[in-house]
């Protein structure tokens, strides 16, 4: 059993707290039973894993994972309510493949909170997946983790350039409506950030511009839930 905080496991995790420490070593920590158990669900296997010693959890695939005192594993979490497993997991082994027929291409979404609910969406509605230009938020933080409910394990992610066509941009105002646009069996809808949108050249280089309609005192739509309006009319048309 882990007794001491400087024990190099310990170490490990709380480096990777750092969003630096998490791109140079190719490493996410995953905490609870839920979101880890999702990991394990999609076959993928954690390089380390640890339990607390009190509170023991028997999770299907977590074989040699390692108890540590109650108190150290909770020192380790950023949840309200210390949780019984944490594990690190690596990020080559998330899917990548844009294989399905929709998907969202983000546009600098730097809030994790909207970036997780966003691969939720893509989950839930899907299968969809989730391309990520430079100045979004990262996938495996913390909070983007816990947005996710465990579809990070299930949704492809990857680059924004590597998004297929034909992309279909979401704008507030002046695009076609939704409801009237023209979607193939393949789209990506292309949204922007929380408050800037898309940029004119990004939305240029889009093959079809549209818009959810709003109620006219309404400036626009927090970008997960206009993602998930996309994908559920995309969904609704079979």
């Amino acid at each position: 059993m882990i007794t001491s905080a400087s024990n190099p496991r310990l170490k490990l995790v709380r480096k990777l707290a750092s969003g630096r420490q998490r791109a140079k070593l190719g490493l996410f920590v995953c905490e609870g039973e839920d979101i880890v158990a999702a990991g394990l669900a999609a076959g993928i296997r954690p390089v380390e894993a640890l339990v607390d010693a009190e509170r023991p959890v028997e999770l299907e695939g977590l074989d040699g994972a390692e108890e540590v005192e109650p108190a150290l594993l909770a020192e380790l979490s950023a949840l309200a309510h210390p949780p019984r497993v944490v594990a690190v997991f690596r990020r080559a082994d998330l899917p990548r493949e844009f294989t399905a027929p929709v998907g969202l291409a983000l546009w600098q979404v730097g809030d994790p909170g909207n970036l997780g609910t966003l691969i939720r969406t893509a989950d839930a509605l899907g299968p969809a997946f989730v391309a990520l230009s430079a100045g979004c938020a990262d996938p495996t933080s913390p909070k983007a983790l816990r947005a996710s409910m465990g579809a990070i394990f299930r949704v492809p992610t990857g680059s924004f350039d590597d998004a297929p066509r034909p992309w279909v941009g979401l704008l507030p105002l002046g695009g076609t409506p939704l409801a009237d646009a023209e979607l193939g069996e393949r789209t990506t809808f292309v949204l922007g950030a929380e408050r800037e949108g898309l940029p004119e050249e990004v939305a240029s280089s889009c093959e079809l511009l549209a818009s959810i309609p709003l109620a006219e005192a309404a400036e626009s739509l927090n970008v997960a839930a206009a993602g998930a309006v996309a994908l559920y009319e995309h969904a609704r048309r079979g």
